[in-house]
């Protein structure tokens, strides 16, 4: 038979203390004891072996210490980033993470809310792939303060932590407009389900033209190179100088392939994307990018929350984050050597 779990009883004895105390040593009552006590209990736990069983805890009203993250869609590079903003965080915190992925599918997003709930989490940050009002609703009149992450929720009346989608748009078209760009056309994923794309949208089509610019919209129900080869094909071949902002990095992988497939080079037909990704400084002649502040994002809505959790007088958290500019060869209308371009 495996050998058994150490005790809280057991921790207690050999550090010569209370049950209480080493119950408080592994909650957030720490710092009411001595650090000569913390260092007897915390040797005692080493030498036994002892794991403090986080659920038991939960279900008794202590804490559970635990933090649930639901993602919509984990493959995406942009949502890993921000899962580990968030870990690290609320790490810092003392606290663990539980991550959930919705595969961007409502029905999902349901069972998932329920498995965060059943696992006594002490808070939840959502990254919503649908509208999941009710449920969220009914969290919150329980008692579980969340925070929702990128894309807001309709009717929730929650903190939600993100880029400032109006900033980035901004920020896309100025760069744009100094490079010498007249014409751009902005891809996007449909912007149904999720209100980050439809700020962009619309932010897009209040901009473009008062900064002197010819614009078109694509939204792409599909990221294969063939939803996006005709229209940019069309587009390419257009009066002036032209260039791309795609929405997401999502977009920007599968215009880059687009741009492959027609043999268009980056430059003299303009490549932006909203999100910065590892492979984007590797390119040929390297692809001009809006970094998101994923750490920050990550660390403003872990505080959020548990600014909720603590009830006291609330840090200063910034919802709303600026992008960095990332400019290299795809933005430049005249020609650079590899060498040149490629360097972020």
């Amino acid at each position: 038979m495996p050998p058994s779990r150490a005790t809280l009883i057991e921790v207690a004895t050999l550090a010569g203390t209370s049950k209480t105390s080493v119950s408080r040593f592994f909650g957030p009552e720490r710092d009411k004891l001595s650090p000569a006590l913390c260092a007897r209990i915390e040797r005692a736990a080493h030498t036994l072996g002892y794991r403090p069983n986080l659920m038991a805890r939960g279900l008794k009203g202590g804490g559970s210490r635990l933090l649930g993250m639901l993602v919509a869609d984990i493959r995406n590079p942009f949502s890993v980033a921000l899962v580990h903003g968030v870990e690290q965080a609320a790490r810092a915190q003392g606290y663990s993470l539980i991550v959930c992925n919705t595969d961007n599918d409502p029905v999902l997003e349901q069972t998932q809310l329920a498995t965060l709930a059943a696992y006594q989490v002490e808070g939840l940050i959502i990254n919503a792939s649908g509208q999941p009002e009710a449920p969220l609703q009914a969290l919150m009149h329980s008692g579980v303060p969340l925070v929702l992450l990128d894309r807001e929720v309709n009717q929730l009346k929650a903190d939600v932590i993100g880029l400032d989608n109006a900033q980035a748009i901004d920020m896309a078209l100025e760069h744009l407009v100094l490079q010498g760009y007249r014409s751009v056309l902005y891809v996007s994923e449909s912007p149904t389900q999720a209100s980050t794309r439809q700020a962009r949208l619309i932010r897009f089509e209040q901009q473009a033209r008062p900064r002197g610019l010819t614009s078109r919209t694509l939204l792409l129900n599909s990221l294969e190179p063939d939803a996006v080869l005709p229209t940019l094909k069309a587009f390419a071949q257009s009066a002036g100088p032209a260039a791309v902002l795609c929405g997401n990095g999502n977009v920007t992988l599968a215009l880059a392939r687009g741009f492959q497939r027609l043999g268009l080079a980056m430059g003299p037909v303009g490549l932006m994307g909203i999100d910065e990704l590892d492979w984007c400084a590797l390119i040929a002649p390297g692809i001009t990018t809006l970094a998101q502040p994923t750490d920050a994002i990550g660390r403003a809505a872990v505080t959020c929350l548990l600014n909720q959790l603590k009830s006291t007088t609330p840090a200063t958290v910034l919802h709303r984050h600026a992008p960095r500019l990332c400019p290299r060869g795809s933005t430049q209308l005249s020609s650079f050597t590899p060498e040149e371009s490629n360097n972020p």
